[in-house]
């Protein structure tokens, strides 16, 4: 998936070099712990700890050694840790760094199979971190008064790649071309958030749409999933394909369940969907409700009986005035915006009297502020 982590870090590794430590991948027929090291094209390090199968549930060991392993032989001397779960804390809280950033996505004790201590991992990550960013203005509103530096940074767009879902030209998909229309898509992560009670009810009520959802199938099982006729699952697709997907549809969606896991959720692909082009339904979501739906951007519905309405209300409705507004809201909300915007407060942190941490050798800039001093040219726009 190429979401938040994915468009800030490869923004961050046009200066900096970034390792990415993903989650543990864990094999029946490995002997010894081992780290594999992937330099990607936009210049991360994707970097992921293969653990034999006996570590499971008891990794913070393995996982350190493995860190301090990687550091070593890749001669790194961080200027930030940036984490995005406090979780990776059992293996990493014995590092130094100029700075320490948590960047919030999501309430991840809400999420089903959250693992124990996450909620008191992520007190002891909040008192430990100079910085912290969360990933809407609902999950800002939470959190605001458990730091005294947060700054709300809801999800962005990359406009211009899912703008190509505009083109008339761009070819249908050949797993998605044989399906009539019209068609109500959605992409993402099909988990506990999916409100699959709804879908199933929205395919019942109109067996004459087709309801197209793209992305994998996680924690939950696929049998659990309604399977009437005009309910097409296509899978995970790379995140290049995904405009030619969206192209195909008539209307975009927003299906998610009201629960904990979704009490703070700003979905990325909001924003994606309009710089395609597409109307939006979604179900009242906080930070869909506010500011999409206010704009008339987004039309909120949670029963099936509303979202059929919904959807046939976009299917009938003339789209100029809305790409128009849609379109002068998109123009604020770039990546490369935020990625500045984000830079900018990494770079006030050395401007303090005391430096997060004292790191320093003759090969590397004085203070935290000289390190991040130079960003491209593409990321000097500031935040609208």
């Amino acid at each position: 998936m190429f979401q938040r982590p994915q468009h800030l870090l490869s923004r961050c590794a046009r200066n900096h070099r970034v390792f990415f430590i993903e989650e543990p991948v864990y094999e029946d027929d490995a002997t010894e712990p081992w780290m594999s090291v992937l330099a990607t094209d936009n210049g991360v390090h994707v970097t992921v700890p293969h653990l034999p199968e006996r570590y499971r549930g008891e990794n913070s060991r393995p996982l350190r050694a493995l860190l301090d392993r990687t550091i070593a032989e890749h001669r790194i001397r961080p200027d930030v840790l940036w984490y995005y779960t406090p979780m990776a804390l059992h293996f990493s809280d014995h590092l130094s760094a100029r700075a320490v950033v948590y960047d919030c996505m999501d309430e991840l004790s809400g999420f089903v199979g959250a693992p124990p201590g996450l909620i008191d991992a992520e007190r002891t990550l909040l008192g430990r971190a100079d910085l912290v960013f969360t990933g809407g203005r609902s999950l800002y509103e939470a959190k605001k008064h458990r730091h005294s530096n947060i700054h709300a940074f809801p999800s962005s767009v990359d406009v211009a790649h899912f703008a190509q879902a505009r083109r008339a030209d761009i070819p249908d998909p050949d797993d998605q071309a044989r399906f009539p229309r019209p068609r109500v898509g959605f992409f993402g992560v099909l988990d506990e958030r999916f409100d699959s009670a709804l879908i199933g009810a929205v395919a019942r009520l109109r067996p004459d749409w087709q309801i197209v959802l793209v992305g994998p199938t996680v924690k939950i099982e696929p049998a659990s999933l309604p399977h009437e006729a005009n309910i097409h699952y296509l899978g995970q697709k790379a995140y290049t394909d995904l405009p030619a997907y969206l192209s195909g549809w008539d209307v975009a969606m927003l299906p998610f369940a009201k629960n904990h896991s979704t009490q703070f959720i700003s979905p990325t692909k909001t924003p994606e969907y309009l710089a395609g082009g597409k109307p939006v339904v979604s179900t009242s979501i906080t930070d869909v409700v506010h500011p999409y739906g206010d704009l008339g951007l987004a039309r909120i519905a949670d029963t099936p009986e509303a979202f059929v309405a919904a959807v046939t209300a976009c299917l009938a409705e003339d789209a100029s005035d809305r790409l128009r507004r849609a379109d002068r809201l998109l123009a604020t909300m770039s990546w490369d915006a935020t990625w500045a915007a984000m830079a900018d407060h990494i770079r006030a942190l050395g401007r303090k009297e005391t430096p997060a941490c004292s790191i320093t050798s003759s090969s590397e800039p004085a203070s935290l502020e000289q390190s991040w001093q130079n960003v491209s040219p593409p990321l000097q726009a500031k935040r609208s």
